[in-house]
């Protein structure tokens, strides 16, 4: 199992979900992605992306304001 960092901090709504779909070519499965995010709706995005391809979120933490990490095991 591996782990992967993605920071979409400063991209806007959809941005995010296109580089985590970019980035999970990459990820093989069991491997754990942290991505983190600013975009007011960031975490509802990565809820409904992970529902859709059946990925588990393992952990949203607030950081900073409104930036936000989430923690996806693919």
């Amino acid at each position: 199992m591996s782990e992967h960092h993605l920071d979409t901090i400063g991209l806007k709504c959809h941005e995010p979900i296109l580089k985590i779909a970019a980035k999970a070519a990459d990820v093989e499965p069991g491997d754990v992605l942290e991505v983190s995010g600013d975009c007011p709706f960031f975490e509802d995005e990565v809820r409904k992306w992970c529902e859709r391809l059946n990925k588990r979120i393992l952990a949203v933490d607030t950081e900073e304001g409104k930036k936000k990490k989430i923690t996806i095991q693919f």
